[in-house]
């Protein structure tokens, strides 16, 4: 094998993802920015691993203190999850779920709420209505109404 084998990539992955999930998120940030530019020559670009790691670097950065980092990462990435594995592929679904979250956690409620308007139906025709993911998009978006409704209050009160 080799530092760029595509074993020891996936125990360089599995380590970065159990640093996030051990409670060091920057550790884990760290380690999938020094990973990602190496699966993208040695995999592809569009290789599943290389987007899955891509994704992870995006979460780890919202987690590690930099949501509109992460949700930039995302907004880069999910087009190209679109073409390389489809509109309905479960990771193209899970980082446009992200990024709709991270789009509302970084202070844009509507486009937020607009996101999971779309999503939601397509969630819920390929894993059905009471899938906890289903479930968790609904909640989210009922969450993210909320909020843009209080926002586009708030506006309508300044202006008076």
């Amino acid at each position: 094998m080799g530092p760029e084998h595509p074993t020891t990539l996936g125990a360089r992955f599995s380590l970065a993802r159990w640093m996030g999930e051990a409670g060091d998120a920057a550790g884990a940030r760290y380690q999938f920015t020094m990973l990602i530019p190496v699966c993208t020559r040695v995999l592809g670009p569009e290789h599943l691993g290389t987007l899955i790691g891509r994704f992870h670097l995006a979460m780890w950065m919202s987690d590690a203190g930099d949501p509109a980092g992460g949700m930039d990462q995302l907004a880069a990435l999910v087009p190209t999850m679109e073409r390389a594995l489809g509109l309905e592929h479960p990771t193209t679904l899970a980082a446009r779920f992200s990024f709709a979250s991270l789009t509302g956690q970084t202070g844009n409620p509507a486009d937020a709420r607009d996101q999971l308007a779309v999503l939601g139906p397509v969630i819920e025709r390929l894993l059905g209505p009471d899938h906890s993911t289903t479930l968790a998009v609904r909640a989210d978006h009922a969450q993210w109404a909320k909020y843009a409704r209080r926002s586009a209050w708030r506006r309508w009160l300044r202006r008076r």
